[in-house]
C-alpha cells in the first residue's frame, strides 16, 4: 500500500542528539526509541520522553511491538534516581513511565513502579503518568501502583478482541479490561487511560464495541492511532485509516462519556500525554 499524504512525518536525528546523549549518560531507556515511535523527533526536541523502567526486554511477544523479547535482566534499583535526575535536567512538568511486561517477577514490577513514583513525587509540580502492564490481573500489584498515587494510570487495550490470538497471544482482552476495572474499584478517583491502534484488520463495529467496553469499566482517557509496522517482520498493516474516520471515532467516544480523547493517525498512548488533563 502506498503511504497517504497525511502520514509524512520525518524523523530528524539531529533533534534527537541532545536527548540521546543525556539518556546514554544516565543509562536510561525510552519507549520512544525502543518502539521506534514516529513522534520521537517532535517529543525529543521539546525535551519530553517516555521513560521505560526495568530494562528493555519483554517476556511477551506481541506481533506489532518493537520492544525486544526474551529473558529480562535483573532490576536496577538505582534507575529511578537516574530518571529523577533526567527529569530535573530536562525541567519536565509531565512525565510518563512505562515498562516491558515482566512476567518473570512475582509482582510484575509493581513495587519498582511504586518506588519510582515515590521518588518523582518529590519534584514540585511534576505530573506523573504510568503506563502499566496487566500484572496478570493480580490485585496486590495493582493496589501497590494505585497507592503510590500517580496522576494517571494507563493500560492499553491495543486492539479488538478478535485479533488478540494472532497479535497478542500471551495477553487477554478480558484481563486487560479487568485491570482498568480493578483500578477504579481500588480507587474510584484515580484517572485511567487506554489506547487502541487501527489498521490491523479490525472492523468499525468492533472498534465501537471496544469503546463501549472501556466506558463500562469507567475508563477516563482514550488514545486512538494508526498502526505503523516497525519492520517487515512485524504484524502486517491491513489499512491506512482515513483521517475522518479518526474524527468519527473521537466523536463517538466523547458521546459515550470519555473525558478526553486524542484520535489521529500519529497519536500514540504517551504522545501529548499532558494535554489530556488540560483539555
Amino acid at each position: 500500500m502506498k503511504k497517504p499524504l497525511w502520514l509524512n512525518k520525518k524523523i530528524n536525528f539531529l533533534n534527537n542528539r541532545k536527548m540521546d546523549m543525556l539518556l546514554q549518560k544516565l543509562k536510561l531507556n525510552t519507549v520512544c526509541k525502543e518502539a521506534r515511535c514516529p513522534n520521537i523527533s517532535e517529543c525529543f526536541l521539546k525535551g519530553v520522553a517516555t521513560f521505560m523502567i526495568m530494562g528493555n526486554t519483554c517476556t511477551r511477544n506481541c506481533k506489532f511491538c518493537n520492544i525486544k523479547k526474551g529473558a529480562p535482566s535483573s532490576l536496577d534499583w538505582d534507575e529511578p534516581e537516574r530518571i529523577k535526575e533526567a527529569v530535573k535536567k530536562l525541567k519536565l512538568k509531565y512525565i510518563v513511565i512505562t515498562s516491558p511486561t515482566r512476567d518473570d517477577l512475582e509482582d510484575g514490577g509493581a513495587n519498582f513502579y511504586a518506588y519510582t513514583i515515590s521518588l518523582l513525587k518529590r519534584i514540585p509540580h511534576l505530573k506523573i503518568e504510568v503506563l502499566i502492564p496487566d500484572f496478570l490481573l493480580k490485585k496486590q500489584p495493582l493496589e501497590t501502583v494505585v497507592k503510590a498515587n500517580p496522576d494517571v494510570i494507563a493500560h492499553n487495550i491495543e486492539t479488538v478482541p478478535s485479533l488478540y490470538k494472532s497479535l497478542r497471544p500471551k495477553s487477554d482482552y478480558k484481563r486487560s479490561l479487568g485491570v482498568l476495572k480493578l483500578l477504579k474499584e481500588i480507587n474510584p478517583r484515580i484517572i485511567t487511560k487506554s489506547g487502541i491502534m487501527l489498521g490491523l484488520g479490525e472492523k468499525e463495529k468492533e472498534v465501537i464495541e471496544v469503546l463501549k467496553d472501556l466506558r463500562s469499566v469507567w475508563c477516563d482517557f482514550l488514545s486512538i492511532g494508526q498502526y505503523l509496522p516497525p519492520s517487515l517482520s512485524h504484524a502486517v498493516l491491513k489499512e491506512y485509516v482515513p483521517v475522518d474516520k479518526f474524527s468519527y471515532f473521537k466523536e463517538k467516544a466523547l458521546l459515550m462519556g470519555f473525558k478526553s480523547v486524542l484520535s489521529a493517525p500519529y497519536v500514540r498512548s504517551s504522545y501529548l500525554a499532558d494535554q489530556y488533563l488540560t483539555s
